[in-house]
């Protein structure tokens, strides 16, 4: 009788193979595989949702947020984008520099670069907070160029130095 019981498992539904099984009565293993692996073969069935292969920047974009990695991307494209970010003229005559706390600092060619770019401040702010909200850009400063400092060493004297020979 249990023979009968057992062959008929592999035809029935798996409730009623779960019921068989509590009760002491198993159904053959070679039938509960073959089940498994059509129930698998049902999940990779063509045109079901999900099968459609995605695109690669979806693929990264997961990546880069699973490893959290997406306030560093952010900074990094603000920086290779900045000719998109604040036109290619004025791109020409200006580099990021630095982000540290949010405070972006811009380098410019000259002082009347800085202090145009200066007047621009808002818009440009306004632009890398839409396109790079990640990056964390609070505040914006445009510095002019490096001038050589006279003051060498620990002990440095006040005054002109010897720049004061100059006429």
């Amino acid at each position: 009788m249990t023979e009968h019981i057992t062959h008929a498992a592999s035809d029935i539904p798996e409730t009623v193979a779960t019921y068989l099984r509590l009760r002491g009565l198993k159904p053959s293993s070679k039938n509960w595989k073959r089940k498994r692996r059509i129930a698998d073969d049902d999940e990779n069935a063509p045109f079901t949702p999900g099968r459609d292969p995605g695109s690669l920047g979806a693929v990264l974009d997961v990546l880069t947020k699973e490893a959290g990695w997406e306030s560093t991307m952010a900074r990094e494209d603000l920086v290779r984008q900045w000719a998109d970010l604040a036109g290619a003229d004025t791109a020409k005559h200006s580099d990021p520099v630095s982000l540290e706390n949010g405070m972006l600092t811009v380098k410019c060619d000259s002082t009347a670069w800085a202090k145009n770019l200066q007047y621009m401040r808002g818009t440009i702010l306004t632009e890398i907070g839409r396109r790079y909200p990640a990056a964390g850009v609070d505040n914006l400063r445009f510095i002019g160029p490096d001038v050589p400092s006279w003051k060498w060493g620990p002990r440095a004297v006040p005054g002109r130095g010897p720049r004061d020979t100059y006429g």
